[in-house]
């Protein structure tokens, strides 16, 4: 098998090379993301892999399909830049990784949300400069406080026993609700609307669909208590980003961490220090105090690095020698 990989870092081609070991594929790594424009440099190879800002649409579809490609192997869990049907009309099997390391996810929500309710980055950048001073670092104790787990998958489960943990009520929604988990780990499930009302901390965990776009929207955040948290390692758009900074313009809510964006995808794994900031959301999202943002990095583990290549090249493996396809998204 020879498999183009697009959108390629340090990291991934590290992980890639070790685990390739036990199965002797042929890798060539791009650090370019695969659109329209590259889909073409596809041509010879059987398999594409890919991560969550490439662009899988109906004309690359079209372009792999041309250029003899027969699978797609996403390096991720989400798969909403892919277009399924497309891939399905042209014979190309879609894969992906659905669980390389959720406590990873899980872990670095937390560490968003810990460092916002006790300003750790301001703190750290008062100290770097020998001022010692406390004042306006005032944080408050979430022990007793009610957290909001919207999607009850893996990641969500774990979120809400780290936050239980911390002495957390939990209250969750999901349109297909566990209730087995629920009964398990106390938690209870709620409505849309009163996940909102009452969460002190909301964090995300479904998957990006029609239905789940701007999920958190205006109204919805107007609901919410004028002090509540938002984190969000799940996708970008399930926030309207525009409606965000309204809302923390207008104190609808009292901060957010985010590791993802709603249009990341130019920004996000690269340096724009020295450049032009062209996106004025984001920009304004970042004079914000209380938001905290990373660049889509709540993945990025050893341990999630690792489970990330052998799932994937398992994945191809397993098409390779037309086995049952157990990460097969359709």
């Amino acid at each position: 098998m020879k498999i183009a990989f697009f959108d390629t870092h340090s990291y991934d081609k590290n992980s890639f090379e070790l685990s390739n070991g036990e199965f002797g594929y042929e890798i060539d790594f791009r650090d370019y993301k695969l659109n329209e424009n590259t889909a073409l440099t596809a041509k010879g190879f059987d398999a594409v892999c890919v991560f969550v800002n490439d662009i899988v649409n109906a004309a690359v579809i079209s372009i792999l399909k041309d250029c003899g490609v027969k699978l797609i192997a996403l390096r991720c869990a989400g798969f909403n830049n892919v277009d399924l049907k497309a891939a399905k009309e042209a014979g190309i099997k879609v894969v992906r990784v659905p669980a390389y390391s959720p406590y990873a996810v899980a872990e670095h929500g937390l560490a968003l949300l810990m460092s916002l309710t006790r300003h750790i980055p301001q703190a750290y950048l008062r100290t770097k400069t020998a001022n010692f001073s406390i004042e306006g670092l005032t944080g408050r104790d979430l022990h007793g406080l009610t957290a909001g787990i919207l999607g009850t998958g893996k990641i969500g489960q774990i979120m809400a026993g780290i936050l239980k943990g911390l002495g957390m009520k939990i209250i969750a929604y999901d349109p297909f609700p566990n209730e087995d988990w629920a009964r398990a780990s106390g938690a209870e499930y709620v409505s849309l609307i009163e996940i909102f009302k009452r969460s002190d901390v909301l964090s995300l965990h479904c998957p990006l669909t029609d239905q789940t776009k701007h999920i958190v929207n205006h109204d919805s955040m107007k609901m919410m208590k004028r002090d509540a948290i938002i984190i969000n390692t799940g996708r970008g758009a399930l926030i309207d980003s525009k409606a965000l900074v309204h809302a923390l313009k207008h104190g609808h809510i009292g901060g957010i961490g985010m590791d993802v964006y709603e249009e990341e995808s130019k920004y996000f794994f690269n340096d724009w220090s020295t450049d032009i900031m062209t996106d004025d959301v984001l920009a304004r999202l970042l004079t914000f105090p209380n938001v905290i943002i990373t660049s889509h990095q709540a993945f990025l583990t050893t341990n999630a690095l690792k489970n990330l290549a052998d799932t994937t090249l398992e994945n191809i493996k397993a098409f390779e020698n037309g086995e049952d396809l157990v990460n097969e998204v359709k």
